[in-house]
């Protein structure tokens, strides 16, 4: 877990870093891992208050690993060998399944969550982003609801956060276009708490003055604040079920080759 996110724990503040920096922090089998891993070990960690989440280098995260969309191209399906025959619909985490659960996890803690994002945060990587309580974001970050571009729809828990931060048609053109966009419109759209010169030191100092209060009434009150939105197990199911029909379909196929080709898509009417 070491090699992909680092947790340091000073005055009940946990201060987590992806720390696959050399690869933009990007979303491979070991970061899947190494991030329900952490939400699990936090979850029982005694004294946590707050948790402040950044990523190492250039970026905080840019999504699906590079690696993974080459090994769709050759072996179909979500580009791990059997991959096409597991089921995304069973629920390994409750309410989620096993990749939801990386960005869910974050959701569930019973402590505020502060996402420091600097650089880009694309895909998978703004899911990441959507599992925190808050969002700061630096001036020249920049984020997307990229799956539309692999031919794929988000399925790492970030629909039901969206529908509760993100106006209706605002969520439908950002996923139809997987556009990227900046952090002031992002700070428009509701998605960045703040936009900041120095994400990770304001999250940091945020969380200090977060954790100087009730432990008690901190962690009641984000039980509260979970309980306002509609129960997302629906959602959840949702983002597996649609995945899995994408997953290896042949237009899916076509839009992970034509990007590795560098190409224009040549896709079939639906």
């Amino acid at each position: 877990m070491e090699d992909r996110v680092s947790i340091s724990m000073s005055e009940g503040i946990a201060d987590v870093r992806l720390v696959r920096g050399d690869k933009m922090n990007a979303l491979d089998a070991a970061m899947f891992e190494a991030l329900v891993a952490t939400t699990e070990r936090l979850s029982r960690e005694k004294g946590l208050r707050v948790v402040v989440l950044s990523g190492e280098g250039r970026a905080f995260c840019a999504g699906l690993d590079m690696g993974r969309f080459a090994a769709m191209k050759e072996m179909g399906g979500n580009g791990v060998a059997g991959g096409e025959s597991r089921d995304l619909t069973i629920r390994t985490h409750g309410k989620a399944n096993f990749p939801q659960q990386a960005v869910w996890g974050w959701r569930q803690l019973p402590v505020p969550v502060i996402a420091a994002i600097h650089g880009v945060a694309f895909g998978g990587g703004f899911q990441l982003a959507l599992g925190a309580d808050m969002r700061f974001l630096s001036i020249d970050a920049k984020m997307s609801i990229m799956e539309i571009k692999w031919g794929l729809v988000p399925d790492m828990a970030g629909t039901p956060i969206l529908a509760s931060l993100v106006r209706d048609d605002i969520l439908r053109e950002l996923t139809y276009t997987g556009r990227i966009f900046s952090a002031q419109e992002a700070q428009s759209y509701g998605l960045a708490t703040r936009v900041c010169d120095h994400p990770r030191a304001a999250a940091l100092e945020l969380a200090r003055e977060i954790a100087g209060k009730s432990p008690d009434a901190i962690r009641a009150a984000k039980r509260m604040l979970n309980n306002l939105t509609v129960d997302p197990a629906a959602a959840l199911l949702a983002e597996s079920v649609e995945q899995q029909k994408l997953l290896g379909s042949p237009n899916q196929s076509e839009a992970v080759r034509a990007n590795l080709e560098k190409r224009a898509p040549r896709f079939a009417d639906a």
